[in-house]
């Protein structure tokens, strides 16, 4: 499987000809969408979702899919059958690609905002894409994408979150909103110059990608 950094929050992962994309908000180049099967959307915010560019999207493209959570599913009326709304503890196979959902709320921003849903995918027992949320899968990551900037987050908390989750490697996202100096800062503390996370940590410039190791060999009966 292969992962491919599309800008802010949104990546997409190609394996056997097929391709999924996740989170091609407002900040992303909508062209992302040309040619993709399924598309998983983790919660309403216009830097995760963008609806103009999704019903472009599916017109264009009948056979398109879209698996999200149920704020996002009910913006997208008219589409039918297409839209799937999923919540935590939920599987379903979305082209071709196995997918598990963990999380239901976004991260407080301020006790005065009130919180939105946000759902999490797990892909092919892989990669986590936690969406805004620092939600801890019951199951071991072998990839995280960390949002590493955002008014609900502090590069504090994201240290803790990746020891938490403890994954094998962790791809920053949700970086649209830093300049070269913040990039490099967050970097610092979170890779080999700081106090340390248990995993390597990287980031992929928009349009680069990196090949993923296949999905760990599951316990016989």
């Amino acid at each position: 499987m292969r992962l491919i950094k599309y800008g802010h929050a949104c990546v997409g992962l190609e394996k056997d000809g097929r391709r999924l994309v996740l989170d091609p908000g407002g900040l992303t180049d909508p062209r992302v969408l040309d040619g993709a099967d399924a598309v998983l959307v983790t919660h309403e915010h216009v830097d995760h979702f963008s609806e103009e560019n999704l019903r472009r999207a599916a017109e264009a493209n009948p056979a398109l899919r879209i698996w999200t959570d149920t704020s996002v599913a009910g913006r997208l009326d008219g589409l039918g059958g297409r839209v799937t709304a999923v919540g935590h503890g939920e599987a379903f196979a979305a082209a071709g690609f196995g997918v598990q959902v963990h999380g239901t709320w976004h991260e407080v921003l301020h006790p005065d905002i009130p919180r939105v849903g946000n759902v999490g995918f797990l892909v092919d027992g892989i990669l986590f894409h936690p969406g805004d949320a620092l939600t801890v899968p019951e199951t071991p990551v072998d990839t995280l994408l960390l949002p590493v900037h955002g008014p609900w987050s502090t590069t504090g908390r994201l240290i803790d979150y990746v020891r938490e989750v403890a994954p094998r490697h962790a791809y920053a996202i949700h970086d649209g909103a830093l300049n070269d100096t913040g990039l490099a800062m967050v970097g610092g503390l979170l890779g080999a110059a700081g106090p340390g996370t248990g995993a390597p940590y990287d980031r992929l410039a928009v349009g680069t990608g990196v090949d993923l190791p296949s999905a760990p060999a599951q316990p016989s009966a």
